[in-house]
């Protein structure tokens, strides 16, 4: 294992955990905007369809996995910066 996929798992780990966070307020908002409502429905909510928990699900997987992924390859990027190798 390089050095530098060692050094970047804490580091990984914790933009991680912030991702997790940026995801949530952007989803948020997202569906403030497209539902007009502050909250999204929980998939055992008797008051909503299914249309309407299934797009919500939908819409937060979208989100989290785009967060996720620019968060990842930024990292990354910034460890190659740093170390000159790209972490595994």
């Amino acid at each position: 294992m390089k050095a530098s996929t060692v050094a970047y798992k804490p580091v990984g780990m914790a933009l991680g955990t912030l991702g997790g966070v940026l995801a949530g307020v952007a989803f948020k908002q997202l569906w403030k905007r497209l539902g007009h409502e502050d909250d999204a429905p929980d998939a055992t909510d008797e008051d909503r369809t299914w249309r309407e928990i299934l797009i919500a699900a939908v819409l937060q997987g979208a989100v989290f996995a785009v967060v996720k992924a620019a968060i990842d390859r930024g990292g990354a990027v910034a460890v190659r910066r740093l170390t000159g190798t790209w972490p595994d």
